[in-house]
């Protein structure tokens, strides 16, 4: 288990959004980009979202995250944010991989924005036809 001064670190992707997540004993303070979690998230569930992993394993009151997202939106980077403190937690300890695990928090969403393709609208929309 963790002593008083050890940090876990991990890294967290979802689209084009990363997250760097830094975790140490605490009291459960959730700071991103150096702002509180409820201020930086403004959506309750992309707040819920980042809470997912801590609450699964019943370290809500225990460890402080802090973290730097970049790039992507803000339910990208809730995402990533997600991804990087449930990696954090099995560094923590390798117990709470059963729990992180079927909830389904270790697993990257490879889902990424589909390219523009030429001759069409988007990547999937056609442009409108009109027939006369």
């Amino acid at each position: 288990m963790a002593t008083d001064k050890m940090k876990f670190y991990a890294t967290g992707r979802r689209k084009t959004s990363i997250a760097r997540v830094w975790m140490f004993n605490g009291d459960g303070k959730i700071t991103i980009n150096r702002r509180d979690a409820e201020h930086y998230l403004t959506r309750d569930t992309n707040l819920k979202l980042v809470e997912q992993p801590l609450q699964a394993t019943g370290t809500t009151d225990q460890y402080d995250v802090w973290c730097t997202a970049r790039g992507g939106g803000l339910s990208g980077q809730a995402g990533a944010i997600r991804l990087g403190i449930a990696r954090a937690l099995l560094r923590v300890s390798e117990e709470y991989r059963d729990a992180l695990k079927g909830a389904g928090y270790l697993t990257r969403d490879a889902r990424k924005k589909e390219r523009k393709k030429y001759g069409r609208k988007g990547a999937r929309a056609r442009f409108q036809f009109s027939k006369r």
